[in-house]
């Protein structure tokens, strides 16, 4: 039909998170029918949780509420779009086997696209804490290989604002330093060993840069050569004319 939007539609998993408000925002500039699966927003639900689902529905987004057990629910929605973005948070990284096994049985999804967006966990092997992160990455990427479902890994070099937004916390003026317990301890504590670890991979170690990519990789600027780039200097230029306060994702 005439006018009618062809472009494929995008159902987003986490579209309310730190990542998922982007790729929702994105995607609706882009002109695609946008739809996100979120958990139902009740009388305790955060009120910046309540303002971005207002926000969404402003701009067009379609919102269904539901949790990733409901099986049936997801893949009656599956089977209405073409496309599949899961941001989900650290959390619920093996809850993406329910995602995958959803798509399976909808059997209509061109490309998923699961919460990655990090660093490509098949070729680096980082310090424990991030290396047992990396793993849950791994176990639903060998899920979606063993479906046959259409795919993308998107390895985003960790985001590199986040990382060194976190490292530096240019926001925050201190006359101190935070020495966890005696100074005796050879480790931080679980769960915060975990964003150490990652600034010990990208930013100590060298672990993104340490592989070539193969016949089946691309870089993003090939894909997007009119898209201006920040680059780290660019980028540390801004924090120190107008420094955000750092962002923190859930690793518990």
């Amino acid at each position: 039909m005439e006018g009618e939007n062809t472009k494929p539609k995008i159902l987003i998993f986490g579209g309310t998170g730190y990542l998922g408000k982007y790729m929702v925002k994105a995607s609706v500039a882009s002109g695609h029918k946008t739809f996100v699966y979120a958990r139902p927003v009740t009388q305790n639900s955060r009120t910046s949780k309540v303002e971005i689902h207002k926000e969404f529905q402003g701009i067009g987004v379609t919102i269904i509420e539901g949790e990733l057990d409901e099986h049936e629910k997801i893949v009656s929605i599956l089977k209405e779009v073409d496309v599949v973005i899961s941001t989900v948070a650290y959390p619920q990284f093996l809850d993406q086997l329910k995602i995958v096994r959803a798509i399976k049985v909808a059997g209509n999804i061109k490309r998923f696209l699961p919460s990655e967006f990090g660093c490509e966990e098949d070729r680096v092997r980082p310090l424990p804490p991030f290396e047992a992160c990396l793993e849950k990455k791994r176990i639903v990427r060998r899920a979606i290989e063993a479906a046959q479902i259409p795919y993308t890994f998107v390895s985003a070099n960790l985001c590199g604002a986040y990382f060194v937004n976190v490292l530096l916390r240019p926001s925050e003026s201190h006359d101190d330093v935070v020495v966890y317990g005696s100074g005796e301890a050879k480790a931080l504590p679980p769960p915060e060993d975990i964003p150490i670890s990652i600034i010990h991979s990208a930013l100590a170690k060298g672990d993104l840069m340490n592989f070539e990519l193969g016949e089946d990789d691309i870089e993003a600027s090939m894909l997007y050569p009119d898209f201006k780039f920040t680059t780290i200097d660019q980028l540390l230029d801004i924090f120190l004319i107008d420094p955000p306060k750092p962002a923190r994702t859930a690793f518990e």
